[in-house]
């Protein structure tokens, strides 16, 4: 066992969380089965193997940064459902 129970039911309270005994035990087990599981993979060798942050070869996915003439305030404002002057209408929000 790596975890005990009593370490599980420590940091809940810390986290401010409530379990029930059934819970602190399947927690318990669930964390155990984790951490024998990482301790398997620390076995691994992995001499000669590049550090990645992806498993899967990652792409920019953004667009090119090209400059364009932005909506002129006339065009603008003729999608607004209710203008006043050069601004849009909104309803009021405070009371």
């Amino acid at each position: 066992m790596k975890i005990k129970k009593d370490e599980v039911t420590h940091v809940a309270h810390l986290a401010r969380l409530e379990f029930t005994e059934a819970e602190a035990e399947k927690f318990t087990s669930q964390l155990n089965n984790i951490l024998l599981y990482m301790e398997m993979l620390n076995r691994v060798d992995t001499t000669g193997v590049p550090p990645m942050t992806h498993a899967v070869a990652q792409q920019n996915a953004f667009r090119e940064d090209n400059v364009t003439p932005s909506l002129g305030r006339d065009l603008t404002l003729a999608n607004a459902p209710d203008a006043r002057g050069d601004f849009f209408r909104v309803p009021k929000v405070i009371e």
